[in-house]
C-alpha cells in the first residue's frame, strides 16, 4: 500500500482525508460534552436527534452531490465544502440553545454529504490502475479504523489541558487544513454527467445502482453492515455498563475491538482481492455478520463469566466481516459506471447505504430499551440474515463486464452500432455493459 502514496495528488488527498477525520473525531467527542451542557440529564436525547439529524442529511442531501459535481469544477467544490464545514465547526463553541446544535450539525453535515461522495469518485481518476485503487481503498478503511481508535485518545489528551470547546477549534483545523490539501493536488479535470444540467442528476446515479445487479446485492450487504454496526454502536455501552456491570474504560476496550478486528481485515484485503473475485469476498463476510449476530444471542445470554471475553470475539470477528463488505464496494462502483456518472453513483450508494443505517440506529435502541439485548441481537441477526439472503440473490454468480446484448430500435447507422451484427431484426454487440442512455436495463439472459 505505500507504493499508491508515491502519487503526489492521491498522497494530498489521503492525507487530507486523514486529517479531516480527525477533526471529525474530535467534534464527536466534543458534541457529547457540549449536549450534557446544555441538557444535562437528557443529553442522551439530544444526542440521539442529533445522530437522526445526520442521517437524515445523509439520505436527503447525498443525491445532490452529483448536481454539484456537474455543476462547479471539482476542485472548487471539494474546498467550498470544506470552508463551509470550517465555518460551521468554529460557529458550534457559541451556540447556547439545543435548537442551535441541531441546526449547525445539519449544516455540518449537509457539507459532508455532498463533500463525501466527490471526493470518493475523484480517487478512481487519480489512481486509475485496478490495483492500485484497491491499495487506496483499503488505506481509507484503515483512515476510517484509527480515527475511530484514535480520535477519543487525542481528544483525551486535548481535555487535560484545555476544555471541551477547543475540540471544535481543533475540528474547524482539521477542515482547514483538508481544504489547504485539496486545494495542493492537481486534481484530473471533472467528467460532465450528461443528465448534469438538469434535476435527473440527482436521480441518474440512483437508477444506474438499483438497475445494476451487482450492486443490488452490494445493497444489500449494506442493509447487513448497518444491521450489525448499529448493534455494537448503539447498544455497547448499556451491555457492558448495566447487563456486565463493568466500567467506562470497558466499553472503549469494547468498541476498540469492533474497530481493531477492522483494521486488520483492511490490512489483509489487498492480498486476498488480488486472489480473489469481489462477489465471494463480498458475500461470504454478508452471510458471516447474520451468523455472528445470531451465535451473540446464546454467547451474550447463557455464558456467564465468559460473556465479556465472548463480546470482545464478536465485536472483532464483526467488523473484520463489516470492513470485507465495505472495503471492495468502491471497485463495484467503479466497475459499474461510466466515468461521467461516477459522482453520482457514488453519491447514490452513500445516501442508500446510510438509509439503511437510518433504519437501524433507531432499531437497535428502541429494541434494547423496550425488551432485552438478546432480542435486540435477534431481531437484529434475522434481518441481517434476510439482508445476505437477498444479496446472494440479487447478485447473479455469472457476472461478466463484457456482456453480450441486442438493441432495439437503434438506427443502423448509429456510432454505438459501430462492428454490431444483425441477429433477426436486430443488432448484437458485446462491450463492458453499464446502464446509461442506450442501455436501460440489465439484459434478462445475463440476470438468471
Amino acid at each position: 500500500m505505500p507504493g499508491v502514496l508515491s502519487n503526489r495528488t492521491y498522497r494530498r488527498l489521503f492525507t487530507a482525508q486523514v486529517v479531516a477525520l480527525a477533526g471529525t473525531g474530535l467534534a464527536t467527542v466534543a458534541l457529547g460534552l457540549l449536549a450534557y451542557d446544555l441538557a444535562g440529564p437528557d443529553a442522551g436525547a439530544v444526542l440521539g436527534t442529533a445522530f437522526a439529524i445526520k442521517m437524515v442529511a445523509y439520505v436527503g442531501i447525498g443525491p445532490l452531490a452529483a448536481v454539484l459535481a456537474a455543476r462547479f469544477p471539482r476542485k472548487h467544490l471539494l474546498v467550498g465544502l470544506d470552508l463551509v464545514r470550517v465555518a460551521v465547526a468554529a460557529a458550534l463553541p457559541w451556540v447556547a440553545e439545543v435548537w442551535q446544535v441541531y441546526l449547525l450539525i445539519f449544516l455540518l453535515q449537509a457539507a459532508s454529504a455532498a463533500f463525501t461522495p466527490t471526493f470518493q469518485a475523484t480517487i478512481p481518476d487519480v489512481l486509475t490502475e485496478e490495483r492500485d485503487y484497491t491499495r487506496a481503498l483499503s488505506l481509507s478503511r484503515l483512515a476510517y479504523d484509527l480515527e475511530s481508535l484514535l480520535s477519543p485518545l487525542l481528544a483525551a489528551a486535548v481535555l487535560l489541558v484545555v476544555g471541551h470547546d477547543s475540540l471544535f477549534v481543533g475540528t474547524a483545523t482539521g477542515f482547514a487544513a483538508s481544504a489547504l490539501l485539496v486545494s495542493a493536488a492537481a486534481l484530473p479535470r471533472s467528467h460532465r454527467a450528461a443528465a448534469g444540467r438538469s434535476i435527473t442528476a440527482t436521480t441518474r446515479g440512483l437508477r444506474v445502482y438499483l438497475g445494476t445487479p451487482r450492486l443490488r446485492g452490494l445493497l444489500a450487504a449494506h442493509l447487513a453492515v448497518a444491521a450489525a454496526g448499529s448493534v455494537v454502536l448503539v447498544d455497547t455501552v448499556v451491555y457492558v455498563r448495566d447487563l456486565l456491570g463493568r466500567g467506562e474504560t470497558a466499553v472503549a476496550v469494547a468498541l476498540a475491538a469492533y474497530g481493531s478486528g477492522s483494521l486488520i481485515a483492511a490490512l489483509a484485503l489487498p492480498r486476498v482481492l488480488d486472489r480473489r473475485p469481489d462477489r465471494p469476498v463480498v458475500l461470504r463476510a454478508t452471510v458471516a455478520l447474520a451468523a455472528l449476530l445470531v451465535v451473540a444471542v446464546p454467547a451474550t445470554a447463557f455464558l456467564d463469566d465468559l460473556r465479556w471475553y465472548a463480546l470482545l470475539a464478536l465485536w472483532a470477528a464483526l467488523g473484520a466481516a463489516g470492513s470485507f463488505v465495505l472495503t471492495p464496494g468502491g471497485r463495484l462502483l467503479r466497475r459499474s459506471a461510466h466515468r461521467p456518472d461516477l459522482s453520482a453513483v457514488f453519491a447514490a450508494d452513500f445516501t442508500l447505504s446510510h438509509a439503511c443505517w437510518l433504519v437501524c440506529y433507531p432499531l437497535a435502541g428502541w429494541l434494547a430499551t423496550v425488551t432485552s439485548m438478546t432480542a435486540t441481537l435477534l431481531v437484529l441477526g434475522l434481518v441481517a440474515t434476510a439482508a445476505a439472503t437477498a444479496a446472494i440473490r440479487l447478485w447473479p454468480a455469472h457476472d461478466p463486464e463484457v456482456v453480450e446484448h441486442e438493441h432495439h430500435g437503434l438506427d443502423s447507422d448509429h456510432d454505438h452500432l459501430h462492428g454490431a451484427v444483425m441477429v433477426g431484426e436486430w443488432h448484437r454487440h458485446a462491450h463492458p455493459y453499464r446502464i446509461d442512455d442506450l442501455h436501460a436495463r440489465w439484459p434478462a439472459d445475463v440476470r438468471r
